[in-house]
């Protein structure tokens, strides 16, 4: 498009805006007004010119008629989707019939007297304002335009009131907000470093922090007693749906607490949050979860409580029989686990039981076992081989009735238990059996502090090398060290886990005990966690802390799938970021400066 007089960018000059494009009303008929914002939609009608003005709250009609304001009709001419301009005008209701009720504005419209055109735009790669979307790719790259859209940036203000809500509640709970490093140490905490190269100490580097871990238990070394700090981590891992490169962590530590001192902070924040963003009152205390028992009646340790299907063991009921699926599985000390789907029998096809069945099958069962409960009793091919009194035992522990359908693994327990744990989660879509606009919270707690590591060959931490064992675990450090119990929780919402913390090791002995059993030797652990080991024999206290993700759970209140929506600049999968073209390469006088030299592949 050639530039002319006509298409002349004008100055914004002492134009001041009075109002938003989502606040006017019939009482504001009368009324001159300066609106300013971007031209969403334009419907030319030769006498008559019709724009919808769009800014972040909302969207105003402006009328341009050459009896109110000639020199405003004739450059409206040339407005075209996207272009930004500011117009001044006369507040009208809107003709009889030609309302919008899907508008706050709708009643009413603005009639142009003067029009300002601050800027034009190229043709956009795709409609900021339409029902045909755009690839995921286009839209990241021209981000800045996807986040034109209402829809988007109400994501972002329900972030922005959030974040708010969640610092008034601490503040006035005696948090104090501190910032911590974010150019640190390279401390092994469960994924890979992001490490930056240090000009001054050439062949040195700094890592940036998965968290702040262990500057924020130092505070509490200091006596600051209650941190919080809503902090930026980074994490050079595989990426997902709920997972990117840099994320942001909701961060407390407070001294001289066990578990339910920070569990009490966190149910009240969460209370204030969910009755001030949607108005909802969620029950206290949130019900808690063993580790143990979550694994073996859902099969993970993030459960979706909203909806029932839990698993029940059959593996004592089913011991005398003679299906030979289950005998083998009782040899090898494995176990029967089964769900009961209420109305199955008739809601599951047998199409739908057979894609169930390769589910299963994928996840690394030997298979899925159904019985339909039909008005005679059981309906399955395994019948036969039951006694009537086992069949009733089976009956009466999963509250079968006629309708119902029993779904059954018997392999290893941890596979029984995971497997049916995803089948689980699939009939809940399949069945719809989660209510839109649900929530549900509960606490896991006692997990395993360590595992063991087959690939490494040696016992790793299940959170990190600072947890603290349960009290009554500890004369099983040495002995039986896989069955120890973590003073760790997790709070997880509609099967998502939202935060983690424990009681922290706040003594030499005890750490260094922790740091044997992993295999981190004296030398090693100097090394590594050398200033922290130094600050702990100067009069640490009892302390405790937890991390929320802060991406999570907004995306989760906000109703979207992936935190990509929720934040402003995401990367993609392969943590680059279309936007700006990062990661890049760089300029080899940087490279040299830095004392660095790539290997060419």
């Amino acid at each position: 498009m050639k530039e002319t007089d006509e298409l002349q960018i004008d100055s914004l000059g002492d134009w001041k805006r009075t109002h938003d494009c989502g606040s006017l009303t019939g009482a504001d008929v009368g009324c001159e007004v300066l609106l300013m914002g971007w031209v969403n939609s334009r419907r030319d009608l030769g006498s008559l010119i019709f724009i919808d003005l769009r800014d972040r709250e909302g969207i105003t009609q402006i009328v341009f008629d050459p009896n109110i304001g000639p020199a405003a009709h004739q450059r409206a001419h040339v407005l075209r989707n996207e272009w930004v301009c500011a117009v001044r005008g006369t507040v009208s209701p809107r003709l009889k019939g030609q309302e919008n009720p899907k508008l706050p504005t709708g009643e009413i419209e603005v009639k142009a007297s003067e029009i300002r055109i601050l800027n034009r735009t190229e043709t956009p790669p795709f409609q900021v304002d339409g029902s045909v979307d755009a690839s995921e790719t286009l839209r990241l790259k021209y981000r800045y335009l996807e986040l034109r859209r209402k829809r988007v940036f109400e994501n972002f203000r329900r972030r922005h009131l959030m974040t708010a809500c969640v610092r008034d509640y601490l503040n006035r709970t005696g948090f104090i907000d501190v910032e911590t490093p974010y150019l640190t140490k390279s401390t092994p905490e469960g994924a890979r470093d992001y490490l930056v190269p240090s000009r001054v100490s050439k062949g040195h580097f700094y890592a940036l922090p998965q968290s702040p871990q262990l500057f924020k238990q130092l505070l509490m070394v200091s006596g600051f007693d209650k941190y919080y700090q809503i902090v930026r981590c980074f994490r050079d891992e595989d990426l997902r749906a709920d997972r990117q490169p840099e994320f942001t962590q909701i961060d407390l530590e407070m001294s001289f607490v066990n578990e339910d001192g920070v569990i009490a902070v966190v149910e009240g924040m969460l209370h204030e949050l969910f009755h001030t963003i949607i108005g909802m009152e969620i029950s206290l205390p949130i019900p808690r979860l063993e580790y143990h028992d979550a694994m073996e009646r859902f099969g993970t340790d993030r459960p979706d409580m909203r909806f029932g299907l839990e698993i029940v063991e059959v593996t004592d009921l089913a011991r005398e029989s003679e299906f030979q699926v289950f005998k083998e599985a009782i040899e090898k000390d494995g176990a029967i686990k089964a769900i009961r789907v209420e109305g199955g029998a008739a809601a599951i096809s047998r199409k739908q039981l057979d894609e169930l069945s390769r589910q299963a099958v994928s996840l690394g069962a030997r298979g899925l076992l159904s019985i339909k409960i039909g008005g005679e009793g059981w309906q399955s091919s395994m019948s036969k081989f039951l006694k009537e009194e086992t069949k009733g035992a089976i009956d009466l522990r999963m509250g079968v009735k006629p309708g119902d359908m029993i779904l059954l693994v018997a392999d290893r327990r941890k596979t029984a238990n995971q497997v049916l744990g995803q089948i689980r989660l699939e009939l809940s879509k399949r069945l719809n059996l989660i209510k839109p606009g649900e929530y549900r919270l509960v606490w896991i707690t006692k997990f395993p502090l360590l595992e063991y590591n087959e690939a490494e060959g040696r016992l790793d931490a299940v959170h990190h090398p600072f947890t603290s064992p349960l009290d009554e675990d500890l004369p099983l450090l040495e002995r039986q060290p896989e069955n120890a119990r973590a003073r760790a929780y997790d709070i997880v919402l509609n099967g998502s886990e939202i935060g983690g913390g424990s009681v922290r090791i706040h003594n030499t002995s005890l750490q260094e005990r922790i740091f044997r059993l992993l295999g981190i030797s004296k030398e090693q652990a100097d090394m590594k966690f050398g200033f922290f080991l130094e600050a702990l024999r100067y009069g640490a206290p009892p302390h405790a802390g937890i991390a929320l993700g802060l991406d999570r759970l907004v995306a989760i209140m906000c109703g979207v799938d992936s935190i990509r929506e929720v934040i402003a600049f995401p990367k993609t999968a392969t943590a680059s970021c279309l936007l700006s073209d990062a990661p890049s390469k760089v300029d080899s006088a940087q490279l040299e400066e830095l004392g660095i030299r790539l290997i060419e592949d």
